[in-house]
């Protein structure tokens, strides 16, 4: 499992910081997200895999070895919605991204990370000159407020951009860590398959990817795949129901996932 800088000198309660983090990783890491196709995923095949967890999909490493390396969520009402899954989360995960004020409304566990997400700051005139410093690539067009919205951030210390989908968050997360190599599993953003943890008659959370996805998912990925992907951070699709155009992420299969996981090392 890889490890994070110790942030010993951080008293009991007080968050870590993103800095510290930034670029201690390498390699693989699986971003298990909740669409209905991440029920296939084989998950004991990964276990040397980092692997960054959200919001329901945590449920999917019950009853396993598996700890995700980090879990984040952005829905500020998910703990109310998926009470148990949530708890769940808090327990389980090592390191957490939440809201800042969250952290406060929890008992977690002494030794758990606490990385308070923030939205990204307003261009300044510079940026939109092209001569920032390059934490954000972001789409500098100057007649639509919602495009100058869309952005990606290498930077996490400086903020997240939200499309709508806490996936494109725990992206931004990936590349902040330093890993080179993103497996995307479950990240099918098709609203009516569901989630692969929802059953007729339980719970179930409220879902916007139909509402969202010409706006701003479609957009935000298609930033990211121009702008950031590349040498440094290549991203993978292992759903074959996704959504998202095999132009923009190219979809892997399991063997082609195997042998980008048997690059797996641990970063101490």
């Amino acid at each position: 499992m890889n490890q994070l800088p110790s942030q010993s000198e951080a008293a009991r309660g007080a968050f870590s910081s993103f800095e510290a983090c930034r670029n201690t990783q390498k390699g693989p890491v699986v971003i298990l997200a909740s669409g209905a196709s991440a029920k296939d995923f084989p998950l004991e095949d990964f276990a040397s895999v980092p692997i960054i967890a959200m919001n329901g999909s945590i449920s999917m490493l019950v009853g396993t070895d598996v700890r995700p390396f980090f879990y984040i969520c952005t829905d500020k009402d998910f703990c109310n919605q998926q009470p148990e899954l949530f708890a769940t989360a808090l327990h389980s995960s090592p390191r957490l991204a939440l809201w800042p004020e969250q952290f406060d409304l929890f008992d977690l566990p002494e030794d758990t990370e606490r990385y308070p997400l923030l939205k990204a700051l307003d261009p300044t005139f510079s940026e939109w000159l092209g001569l920032g410093d390059g934490r954000y690539a972001r789409n500098r067009t100057l007649w639509s407020k919602r495009a100058r919205s869309i952005g990606f951030s290498r930077n996490l210390s400086y903020g997240f951009f939200d499309a709508r989908t806490v996936a494109f968050v725990a992206l931004q997360l990936a590349y902040h860590l330093g890993f080179d190599d993103v497996l995307l599993v479950g990240v099918d953003l098709n609203q009516s398959a569901g989630r692969f943890y929802e059953t007729n008659g339980g719970k179930r959370s409220p879902c916007g990817l139909d509402q969202h996805w010409e706006s701003r998912i479609l957009p935000s990925l298609t930033l990211m795949a121009h702008q950031v992907v590349g040498e440094r951070f290549r991203v993978h699709n292992l759903s074959t129901r996704s959504r998202i155009p095999p132009a923009l992420i190219p979809r892997i299969d399991l063997q082609q996932a195997r042998a980008l996981a048997a690059r797996a090392t641990a970063v101490v």
